[in-house]
């Protein structure tokens, strides 16, 4: 399913038109990235959390000379799918 297929489909589903569809949908994902973004969690019960995760530096190596190298620290989205969500994909 891609967006056009999620809006036909959130319309469909709340007797609305596509746009005002599209609109929900794209403040619906504006919303949790400027909350992520500031570091907040969102939590949907029964579909999921979103949040940050922070990776630590460690170490490596380049697959293409072998050799080692050293890859930093850095703060990566995350999604925890929740215990409905699990339950329906199993």
């Amino acid at each position: 399913m891609n967006k056009a297929d999620l809006v036909r489909s959130i319309a469909t589903k709340s007797g609305s038109k596509q746009k005002s569809a599209e609109a929900m949908l794209k403040a619906f994902t504006d919303t949790i990235i400027e909350a992520v973004g500031d570091g907040e969690k969102v939590s949907l019960v029964g579909f999921g959390s979103f949040g940050i995760l922070e990776r630590k530096a460690r170490a490596g190596r380049n697959p293409a000379t072998g050799a080692k190298i050293k890859i930093p620290a850095k703060k990566v989205p995350k999604f925890t799918p929740g215990k409905k969500f699990s339950a329906t994909v199993r």
